[in-house]
C-alpha cells in the first residue's frame, strides 16, 4: 500500500510517499481502507519534532482516518463495509489499523473529507469548551484561530450552547466564515489588539473563558482580557512557543488556567473524554453540525498539505485523499 513517511524531524522536505505493508488488524481493532485522513497541527509539531512525546522517525502519521471497514480482529462486533471514522497512529495510508472501540460512525448524508474531520477537531473542542472550561450559557467566551479546524468546531458549539462568542483570525474571509458559523465578536488580529478589542465590546469586563491553542505571546495577552475568576484552557502552540503567564496575575485575579492534551485525556481519563460523544453524536446526526472542510489533497501531495496549514492559508479542515 502507499503510505506517507516523516523520514526525519525537519520541513515539509522530510515527507516522503512510499510503500509499506498492508497492516493486519489485532484483537479488537479494526482495519480500514481509507478514503479521508485528516491533517491536525499537532502533526507538524510531531515532523518538526516539538511535540512532547511525539513518534521517532521514520514513522506513518496521521491522528483520525475516514473510510470503510475492510477487515476485524478477534472480539470485534463489526461488519466489514461498515462507513466508520478512527482515531488511529497511522492515517496517512491507504490502510491503518484502530481500536474498535474509538470508531465513529459516518451518517450518510456525511462525506468521507467531512468525516475526516469530525473527532479530533470535535472532541477537542467540546472537551476544552465544556468538560475542561466548564463553559455556561449567556457566559462569554474568546477563540483563538477561530476559522481552523478546532476553532469552526469550537464556535459552532459555543453559540450553539448559549455563549457569547469571540473569535480572532488573520482575514476578513476566514471571519465571514466564522460568523457564518455563530461568531459575534470577529476580531483581525493583524488590525488590532485583540484583548483591547475584548475589553472594548465588553466594557472592560472582559471573557469568562479562552480557548487558547497559539501560545506564545497569545497566551500572556489573552489574560488582559479575562475577567476576575475567568478561565483558560491551554490546548496547544501552533505560534511554536509556549505561553508564560505572570503568576501574580493569576493570583490577583483568581484566574485559571487548565492544560488539555486530547491523547494524554484518552490515556489516563478516556470517560472525561468520551462525556461529550453522545452530545456531538446528536448534533451530528441532526444536521446541526457542520465540518468545514478547508481544502483536499492527493495522498502523494501531503508536504504541500503541510505547508498549505503553515503558510496560514488554510480555513477549516485540510485532509488527504489516498
Amino acid at each position: 500500500m502507499k503510505a506517507v513517511e516523516i523520514t526525519e524531524f525537519g520541513d515539509s522536505d522530510v515527507i516522503e510517499t512510499t510503500e509499506r505493508e498492508v497492516p493486519e488488524p489485532g484483537d479488537g481493532e479494526v482495519r480500514v481502507a481509507v478514503e479521508a485522513a485528516g491533517i491536525n497541527f499537532a502533526d507538524i509539531m510531531q515532523r518538526r519534532g516539538h511535540y512532547v512525546g511525539g513518534p521517532e522517525p521514520p514513522y506513518v502519521p496521521g491522528m483520525e482516518a475516514a473510510g470503510t471497514i475492510d477487515a476485524v480482529g478477534d472480539g470485534v462486533d463489526r461488519e466489514v463495509g461498515e462507513r466508520v471514522v478512527a482515531m488511529t497512529d497511522e492515517g496517512y495510508a491507504e490502510y491503518t489499523t484502530a481500536d474498535a472501540a474509538g470508531l465513529f460512525d459516518i451518517p450518510e448524508s456525511m462525506s468521507f473529507p467531512e468525516a475526516a474531520g469530525f473527532p479530533v477537531q470535535f472532541l477537542t473542542a467540546h472537551n476544552t469548551l465544556f468538560e475542561w472550561g466548564g463553559l455556561e450559557e449567556d457566559e462569554r467566551v474568546l477563540i483563538h484561530a477561530a476559522a481552523g479546524g478546532v476553532g469552526t468546531a469550537a464556535t459552532q458549539l459555543a453559540s450553539e450552547a448559549g455563549a457569547e462568542v469571540f473569535g480572532t483570525a488573520s482575514t476578513q474571509e476566514k471571519l465571514d466564515l466564522a460568523e457564518r458559523l455563530g461568531l459575534d465578536h470577529p476580531i483581525n488580529y493583524t488590525e488590532t489588539e485583540f484583548a483591547e478589542a475584548v475589553n472594548d465590546a465588553t466594557d472592560g469586563e472582559g471573557v469568562d473563558l479562552v480557548l487558547d491553542g497559539i501560545g506564545g505571546d497569545t497566551t500572556t495577552d489573552s489574560l488582559d482580557c479575562l475577567t476576575h475568576f475567568g478561565r483558560m484552557v491551554s490546548y496547544g502552540a501552533a505560534s511554536g512557543e509556549p505561553g508564560y503567564p505572570d503568576t501574580s496575575t493569576l493570583l490577583f485575579n483568581n484566574f485559571t488556567i487548565q492544560g488539555y492534551h486530547l491523547g494524554q485525556s484518552m490515556q489516563r481519563a478516556p470517560e472525561r473524554v468520551l462525556d461529550a460523544v453522545p452530545h456531538l453524536t446528536e448534533l451530528l446526526t441532526n444536521g446541526e453540525l457542520e465540518v468545514v472542510v478547508g481544502e483536499t489533497f492527493p495522498l502523494a501531495e501531503a508536504a504541500d498539505a503541510h505547508e498549505y496549514i503553515e503558510n496560514r492559508k488554510s480555513s477549516g479542515k485540510v485532509v488527504l485523499e489516498p
